[in-house]
């Protein structure tokens, strides 16, 4: 079986993706955004956080495209925009007690 590896450069830049997500309150934007489109504002408001700080968390993970950022009218919605990121929460869930949604294998 081959072992597939990546580069120096693509090994730093999973590593400053996986910095960028280990915070709770992202990891918790993320869980949210895996199931909708969220503004800053419902964000903030689900979170327990100001605006500006949400805004902060967002603008991090959207600089490693995390995220996809679309405007309607006045409003911008936010959404998951990398799909391994169900992947990766199926395990944190898994691993720290959180229930796995119904109907997802991930095994």
């Amino acid at each position: 079986m081959s072992n597939p590896t990546l580069t120096p450069e693509g090994y730093e830049q999973a590593s400053q993706c996986l910095r960028t997500l280990s915070h709770p309150i992202r990891l918790h934007m993320v869980e949210l955004m895996l199931h909708g489109r969220y503004t800053v504002t419902e964000l903030a408001e689900t979170c327990g956080v100001q605006q500006n700080v949400a805004s902060e968390h967002l603008r991090l993970m959207q600089h490693c495209n995390l995220l996809h950022r679309e405007r309607e009218g006045r409003k911008t919605f936010y959404q998951v925009a990398e799909p391994g990121l169900e992947s990766i929460m199926f395990c944190i869930r898994k691993r720290f007690g959180g229930e796995a949604p119904s109907g997802k294998d991930h095994t």
